[in-house]
């Protein structure tokens, strides 16, 4: 598979709002769950007629072409394993991930952006130990002062993620919208209760 195979199953969020497909990776775990590994059904049976993926869930759902007529793809496995991330992309969804989408500062959810603990013009940079989610009112607050002069505290010190720890926040954040036919594939890996 090329290389940035991993950024491109996602390409066109438009196209995920009718029958998306699961995608595992050839060990029958999602490729990802931050954001959920999903293909628009086009590419997901498109990738089964180059013969790159195995079906292994359907919709009840058919598209047809001059010739032919198929189901959609719900679920579809690769046949070739990819391997996966060793570190957590920089991204404003992952920041969020991290912080469980909650303001750092109030515990507040909803309408976040985020803040550089340090700020900015005081030296501080952009990466994952000095950037947390804020709500506005909250960044409006400590605006371009540290944490003491602002006496705003911290819910948690800024740190950058395990993928592990990814992994375990995406399955307490699934997408709005998950098909019958994934929920066997989605906690294979997830410790079972004695």
């Amino acid at each position: 598979m090329d290389g940035d195979f991993r950024q491109t199953f996602v390409r066109e969020p438009a196209g995920l709002k009718q029958y998306p497909a699961l995608v595992l990776n050839a060990d029958y775990r999602p490729l990802s769950y931050y954001p959920l590994s999903l293909w628009p059904w086009q590419e997901a049976i498109k990738a089964a007629f180059l013969d790159r993926v195995q079906i292994v869930a359907e919709y009840d759902q058919v598209v047809r072409s001059q010739r032919a007529e198929f189901r959609i793809p719900s679920v579809v496995v690769l046949k070739d394993f990819v391997k996966p991330q060793k570190r957590v992309a920089f991204t404003r969804f992952n920041l969020f991930l991290r912080d469980e989408f909650c303001c750092q500062y109030c515990g507040s959810k909803g309408d976040l952006t985020f803040d550089h603990v340090v700020p900015r013009s005081r030296g501080g940079i952009t990466s994952w130990e000095n950037v947390v989610a804020a709500c506005s009112p909250c960044n409006l607050k400590k605006a371009n002062k540290t944490l003491r002069q602002s006496g705003m505290v911290l819910a948690r010190v800024p740190r950058q993620p395990l993928p592990e720890e990814m992994l375990a926040h995406g399955r307490r954040f699934p997408p709005n919208h998950l098909h019958e036919s994934w929920m066997d594939f989605l906690y294979w890996d997830t410790e079972l209760e004695a």
